[in-house]
């Protein structure tokens, strides 16, 4: 069984990449800081405790398990705070990354998938968003991945690096069997804010902004099922092992949902009401971001299996009501 790196593998994407691994016969090697992740996440192979801003440990775990291929999800991820504390998001998601990839090249590991993201591109406009579409980051959290998908084909050049950057819209729902699930700390995310506010363990759910150009004047979103999402990194992976260069892959449901939408789809699952409120626009927002796919599904032959609206929040809601006070 060949070692996988899995960068991050503690957190909500990381830990469903590992249990993916698992599935298709690797060994995840989870390397994390557990800054965000939770050790319980670590459930298929071994768990290496260190920090992408600490080069020796890096190192450390390269030279232990000799991978043949590194996931890197470790970043900080939130578009509003990017915006208050840009300088943090540029010396985690830049710098430390940076460090993932000198760290590779010391050891000879050359091929690694990125969690990259569609806050690359501007959002805005009715079109899908293909991967040829203008990347113009509307907030710092964009342009640290932009910086690194750059910073991919520079390393792709120089170093014969082989890389997929994989740029996911909004990951959401979580592992069915319900091993492990989403649990940030505070959450930013629309789905479980709105699930907690339906458990009573929020006293509600603010949208920022309802006067935007959309059908219902709120953000449309694209939301990809944990499991799709995770399925398409060991694809990419896959897809490494013989073909070189660097790419850059769209990874979303293809379906764009209002957040009223996804309000009502949480409301309707978890048989609950909640307050609603309307707050002011959240700095660094885009209009509209839905993926269109069909390059996941040229080169990866990937499709999105379970990222209907429902299954998302159903899967969402049975973790949430299982492991955060009971429905």
């Amino acid at each position: 069984m060949k070692n996988v790196l899995v960068i991050g593998g503690a957190g909500y994407v990381g830990s469903h990449a590992c249990k993916a691994l698992a599935r298709a016969g690797c060994t995840p090697v989870t390397f994390d800081d557990l800054s965000t992740g939770h050790d319980w996440a670590v459930q298929w192979g071994p768990f290496e405790r260190g920090s992408i801003l600490e080069p020796t440990s890096l190192d450390r775990v390269l030279k232990k398990y000799d991978p043949a291929a590194v996931m890197h999800f470790a970043s900080r991820i939130s578009v509003g705070e990017s915006v208050q504390k840009p300088e943090e998001y540029y010396e985690v998601n830049v710098t430390g990354s940076v460090n993932v990839l000198e760290a590779m090249h010391r050891h000879g590991c050359r091929s690694i998938v990125f969690s990259s993201s569609a806050a690359v591109y501007a959002g805005t406009g009715d079109a899908l968003l293909a991967e040829t579409a203008p990347l113009a980051p509307a907030n710092p959290y964009g342009h640290t991945k932009h910086l690194v998908e750059q910073l991919l084909s520079e390393y792709g050049d120089d170093h014969g690096f082989r890389a997929i950057a994989l740029r996911y819209f909004n990951a959401a729902g979580a592992d069915p069997d319900g091993e492990i699930g989403e649990d940030h700390e505070p959450e930013t995310h629309l789905i479980p804010l709105a699930i907690k506010a339906a458990l009573g363990l929020e006293p509600g759910l603010s949208i920022f902004g309802d006067d935007y150009p959309t059908p219902d004047g709120t953000c449309v979103r694209d939301y990809v099922h944990m499991n799709d999402l995770a399925r398409a990194h060991v694809l990419a992976m896959e897809r490494l092992e013989f073909e070189g260069g660097v790419d850059f892959i769209n990874i979303g449901g293809g379906d764009g949902r209002t957040v009223r939408e996804v309000i009502e789809a949480v409301k309707k699952v978890s048989g609950r009401d909640f307050p609603v409120s309307v707050a002011a626009r959240r700095a660094g927002d885009a209009v509209r971001l839905v993926a269109d796919i069909a390059r996941a599904e040229k080169v990866l032959g990937w499709r999105p299996e379970q990222s209907d609206l429902t299954t998302v929040v159903e899967t969402a809601w049975a973790w949430h009501a299982k492991h955060h006070g009971g429905a």
